[in-house]
């Protein structure tokens, strides 16, 4: 199940990725090139930003590429090694779903509640917002899946 979603956050990410970089592209042609600049580019590489980063993260965060500092790690005995680490997997997953997907959730529904949409584009805002809650899930999932792997490995 987690190469599955290694793989599909993969595709997603190189294809926003793509996206963002042939908006990018359309908005310095049609402002150099045509000298009309688009209306809709800045605002959409700004969302796709946004969905990048926090997808980004919770990829980042199953491969075991977030930032840590291993200072203390080193002074500690191998039982107290696995000790922080189940502590570190339990924070996470608990400040992935309160703040991330709960509060996430939340932000999305009042959003979608007040009709918010865009400047530009007129997109809902919910849109944009629903990276939230989804990266919150998947850094939950990650999270416990490293939780469990660390309790069955002694």
């Amino acid at each position: 199940m987690r190469n599955k979603i290694d793989q599909t956050l993969e595709y997603v990410l190189s294809l926003l990725l793509g996206l963002m970089v042939l908006n990018v592209l359309w908005q310095v042609a049609s402002r150099y090139l045509l000298n009309d600049p688009s209306a809709f580019t800045d605002e959409l590489s700004r969302y796709l930003l946004i969905w990048v980063g926090l997808l980004g993260a919770a990829y980042a965060s199953g491969k075991g590429m977030h930032v840590a500092i291993e200072l203390l790690e080193r002074a500690l005995s191998e039982k107290q090694k696995r000790f922080q680490k189940l502590t570190i997997q339990v924070i996470i997953t608990v400040f992935s779903i309160l703040v991330l997907t709960v509060g996430g959730t939340r932000l999305v529904l009042i959003s979608f509640e007040l009709g918010q949409t865009s400047s530009a584009m007129q997109l809902p805002l919910g849109y944009v917002y629903l990276s939230l809650p989804l990266s919150g899930l998947l850094i939950a999932y990650y999270s416990l899946s490293d939780f469990i792997h660390l309790l069955k490995k002694n």
